[in-house]
Parts: C-alpha cells; sequence; structure tokens
C-alpha cells in the first residue's frame, strides 16, 4: 500500500461511512477501488469521488443523479458540463428544500397552536375540577 491508496477501514474513518457503505457505492459504480484479492485499496481519485458523493447525498441528490454527473467529469471540457448540470441540479434541489422547509414552518406553527389549544382546554377542565373539590 502506497500513501495514494487507502484500505476499506481508513475510508471508513476518513469519512466516517461503513464498509457495506463503500461496498455499497463500489457495486452502483461510484467507486472502483483495486481490487487485491478479497482487500480493496482506494485511489486519490475514489477518494475525491466519495468525497463528491457524500456531499450530494447531504444535499438530497439521488445516487443516480450523483452518479450521472461524477461520470461527465471526463466530457473534455474542463469539466464545464459537469459544473453546469450539478448547478442546475443543485438549484433545483434547492427549490426543494425551501419548500419543505416552508411546508415544515407551516406544520410547526400549526402544531403549536393545537398544543396552545390544548393547554387552555387542559387548564380549564383542571381549574372546574378543582373548583368542584
Amino acid at each position: 500500500m502506497t500513501e495514494e491508496t487507502k484500505t476499506i477501514r481508513e475510508m471508513c474513518d476518513e469519512f466516517g461511512v461503513t464498509p457495506r457503505t463503500l461496498r455499497f457505492y463500489e457495486a452502483k459504480e461510484l467507486l472502483f477501488p483495486i481490487r487485491e484479492g478479497q482487500k480493496r485499496l482506494f485511489t486519490k481519485r475514489d477518494q475525491a469521488r466519495l468525497k463528491l458523493i457524500l456531499r450530494g447525498k447531504r444535499f438530497g441528490f439521488s445516487l443516480e443523479e450523483i452518479r450521472q454527473l461524477l461520470n461527465l467529469y471526463h466530457m473534455g471540457d474542463q469539466q464545464l458540463t459537469q459544473l453546469t448540470r450539478t448547478y442546475e441540479i443543485a438549484c433545483e434541489r434547492l427549490a426543494d428544500m425551501e419548500r419543505q422547509r416552508e411546508e415544515l414552518t407551516e406544520a410547526i406553527d400549526d402544531l403549536k397552536e393545537q398544543l396552545r389549544w390544548g393547554d387552555r382546554v387542559i387548564a380549564s377542565m383542571t381549574a372546574k375540577k378543582d373548583a368542584a373539590e
């Protein structure tokens, strides 16, 4: 093993993922480690790809979108196609996230109102019970 490659354990430690996750990404053709028998060695390219995969997942990109974006790297246009498509998907994802945030804010506000109502009803019922005793 050289400085240029990392073992599955080193990748897991560095990126906070499980060996199962790395094998899954390999099966989905997102990572291409060097195989030496049962041993996997991850190159600098794999390390960079994993960083992008995890970032994409964090932002809600599907694995298929991530795979397609990674495959655009070698288009021969200094990554212009890759960056443009990434930007487009990121804009769509941001709009989705903002819409979800608005829906969540509305649901939180509704729940708070229901809790205030419940608090008033409980207080009223408790007061009536205490007065009857």
